[in-house]
């Protein structure tokens, strides 16, 4: 009995190592190369913004992409956002201008 367990453990064994090969799929190489020659140098008043944005921002949510919206819908959110994240005027500022050069 033990002798029939083991040949079928081994069947088993050598049956599932056999089986095809599941690969990652294949991701296109394009985008990644399109992505890179779009971003642009920001300058160190633009990466003060962006950092801003990412350290207040997403304490309470996650990021939104800045294209994802207009720069009128920016508008309304970023006063909104402004009141809850308690910035001044300043650091709203910057953020803002960090979005809008991302448009």
């Amino acid at each position: 009995m033990k002798t029939k367990i083991l040949i079928l453990a081994a069947v088993v064994l050598f049956v599932v190592s056999c089986g095809t090969k599941k690969s990652a799929p294949a991701t296109p190489a394009t985008p990644a190369v399109t992505e890179a020659v779009k971003t642009t140098e920001l300058t160190p008043e633009l990466a003060a913004g962006k950092s801003m944005y990412e350290n207040n921002c997403a304490k309470c949510h996650k990021l939104f992409d800045p294209k994802k919206f207009s720069q009128e819908d920016w508008k309304p959110i970023l006063v909104k956002m402004q009141k809850k994240a308690k910035l001044d005027d300043t650091q709203m500022a910057s953020i803002s201008n960090y979005i809008s050069s991302q448009l």
